[in-house]
């Protein structure tokens, strides 16, 4: 230990080594704790990615999945007329129909303070795809999206 001290001169030295070889600069706290920030950021957003994929395992047995944050959507073999009725029967039930539009297959709705977008496609003469889109004050409602779409394919039965 002496040596080091003769070395760097004081007490002291052992630190202002360590601020010359730049392992402790100025402000470094600072960019410690925004760098912890932004991973926890990453990590939360990358978490919350996974749960549409949680919630849609739920609407798995209906043949549907989590497409993104806010829509659900599956392929039926139900036939299209029989779907979109169902699909208004269920519209009309939860909420207020702002627009429909049976030839382009095509739903909005306002229920529970959310817009909901059902659309439906038809793939080929007996495949049709039921997709359910819910935001609420533009961010996603998987639940209520998922509700309606499992309503709609139970009301369909």
């Amino acid at each position: 230990m002496v040596i080091f001290n003769n070395f760097m001169g004081d007490d002291f030295g052992a630190n202002r080594l360590l601020f010359y070889k730049g392992i402790f600069k100025k402000g470094t706290k600072m960019k410690k704790l925004v760098l912890v920030l932004i991973i926890i950021t990453f990590v939360s957003v990358n978490m919350l990615g996974c749960a549409p994929l949680i919630i849609g395992g739920a609407v798995g047995a209906l043949g549907g999945y989590a497409v993104s944050k806010d829509t659900i959507q599956g392929e039926t073999d139900k036939s299209y007329d029989r779907l979109w009725e169902a699909a208004l029967t269920v519209s009309r039930i939860r909420g207020e129909i702002k627009y429909e539009d049976k030839t382009k297959g095509y739903i909005e709705l306002e229920a529970e303070s959310s817009k909901v977008y059902v659309r439906l496609i038809k793939l080929t003469v007996a495949t049709t795809r039921l997709k359910v889109s819910a935001r609420k004050y533009h961010l996603p409602n998987l639940g209520l999206a998922q509700d309606i779409f499992v309503k709609i394919m139970e009301q369909e039965r």
